[in-house]
């Protein structure tokens, strides 16, 4: 769940407030239960939340994808759905598409030049308001549903 960490990120920020209720996952290294003294290199999760949504998580370090990575998110609703992924398994173009019914409409895709606005917002905001930020605590829910997945709790 090395990349899969960012996943459980995404879906516990896009949702605020929610909390998961149930975990069911599988983890496997070389296509066998991973043991002690090994890695995973594929994962999957199913976190059911409390307000009933289900999230399917999946990542891998082997996957035979034809491309170096697979990175995407998709989600669906009663009013429509979106999906953000990667182009070509680049680990830096992606492309982001609403959909209505059957209709797709792209909201932003390659080329951009994003690699560096995460940092350069954390620091604008550390400048200006450099006091403890309770938002932070967000990442224990994150790290819980982890232990959840890897079943140590």
């Amino acid at each position: 769940m090395d990349l899969g960490v960012h996943l459980v990120d995404l879906v516990l920020w896009l949702i605020p407030g929610a909390q998961v209720a149930e975990v069911v996952s599988v983890l496997r290294a070389g296509g066998r239960p991973p043991g002690a003294d090994a890695v995973e290199d594929y994962a999957v999760a199913t976190l059911t939340l409390n307000d009933g949504c289900v999230v399917r998580l999946a990542c891998s370090w082997r996957l035979p994808a034809g491309q170096d990575a697979v990175i995407s998110a998709a989600f669906y609703g009663e009013g429509g759905g979106a999906e953000f992924r990667n182009v070509g398994g680049s680990f830096y173009d992606f492309v982001a598409e609403r959909f209505d019914g059957s209709a797709r409409r792209t909201l932003a895709g390659p080329p951009d030049d994003w690699g560096g606005r995460a940092a350069a917002d954390w620091a604008r905001r550390l400048a200006t308001h450099p006091a403890y930020d309770p938002q932070v605590e967000s990442v224990v829910a994150v790290a819980r549903t982890l232990d959840r997945i890897y079943g140590r709790t």
